[in-house]
């Protein structure tokens, strides 16, 4: 579907100005670009690891709003004229400038499907997309067929990786495991299939504990369909919610239940989990921990050891590293 985008050239101290008029103007889908600094709220809040290098030199900024292309134009324009107007009295509006453009005629929900194949995780773990054919496959090949939607992980980032090949590892059949931050649940669906009893997911994202059970479906796994926190013998189960920072979730979750914690995060998430995590872990229990850049894997190895943890493992995998914890 096209749109029609009308963008504001600005500076960033009066982006905020406009796109709050806009807002009041009726328009939708308001963005905001420009080269100033993410704020440390921004970052936690985004769950950025390393925010990009910006040059905040540059004060250009540009506020876009978006139309369909049915829409009276000139009616449009002149809400924006008006708009400018009253804010004539706080800002100069002389300098700001105003274009119309078309979007490119693009599913921009799907487009990036095209992009994701199957692949090999090793010799026999396959990833496959949901709307994919395997041309190849082996008779001892383990195919997880994943659609992450809107959720994180379609397995073929480094930190999924690391996350499986550690769960291929260390796994013992029939352990219970407990997947943080689910995403599109590959980590759980991983560790069913290499013999985990039964899994539960968390995440703050409602929308990825649906596709966790979307996906688990795809792969004929059997899941708990109640809404309870049950963890049933050969079923997977996914729940909304934040571990960190609810205690009475945590409890809900199961308290020194699991054989293994996995969690494919960021490490100024995997930090902070560190100092809860262990309520969920029978005293043998290994957390598995991803998501973490190499440059502060001494830091995250730090807060573990502060909580508890013996480091048993480090697996290293490009720019990225996997922590294995007792």
């Amino acid at each position: 579907m096209k749109w029609r985008r009308i963008t504001l050239e600005t500076t960033s101290d009066y982006e905020s100005l406009i796109a709050d008029m806009l807002c009041e103007k009726g328009f939708e889908g308001i963005e905001m670009i420009d080269n100033q600094q993410l704020s440390d709220a921004d970052v936690a809040r985004m769950f950025i690891d390393i925010p990009p290098e910006l040059d905040e030199s540059d004060t250009s900024a540009k506020v876009n709003c978006y139309i369909e292309m049915d829409e009276d134009i000139d009616e449009k324009l002149k809400l924006i004229d008006e708009g400018l107007e009253e804010l004539s009295f706080f800002m100069d509006v002389s300098q700001v400038t105003v274009t119309v453009s078309e979007t490119e005629d693009k599913d921009w929900m799907n487009n990036w499907k095209e992009f994701f194949k199957p692949f090999r995780i090793d010799e026999t773990i396959v990833i496959k997309p949901t709307w994919e054919e395997l041309e190849e496959v082996n008779s001892d090949d383990m195919v997880i067929q994943i659609d992450p939607g809107t959720a994180f992980g379609t397995g073929a980032h480094e930190t999924t990786k690391l996350c499986i090949l550690a769960i291929k590892k260390y796994l013992q059949k029939g352990d219970l495991v407990l997947d943080v931050g689910c995403g599109s649940g590959i980590l759980s669906i991983a560790s069913k299939m290499l013999g985990a009893s039964a899994c539960i997911g968390t995440d703050i994202d409602e929308n990825a504990v649906n596709v966790s059970f979307e996906n688990a479906r795809v792969n004929s796994l059997d899941t708990v369909n109640d809404g309870s926190f049950e963890t049933v013998e050969g079923k997977l189960n996914f729940v909304w919610g934040n571990v960190i920072s609810d205690a009475e979730f945590r409890k809900n979750v199961g308290i020194e239940k699991f054989d293994i914690v996995v969690a494919n995060i960021l490490a100024d998430i995997i930090m902070p989990l560190s100092d809860v995590v262990r309520e969920h872990m029978k005293k043998d229990g290994l957390f598995i921990s991803s998501g973490i850049l190499a440059i502060r894997e001494a830091e995250v190895s730090e807060r573990l050891i502060k909580n508890g943890f013996e480091i048993i493992d480090t697996i290293h995998m490009g720019d990225w590293v996997s922590i294995i914890a007792k």
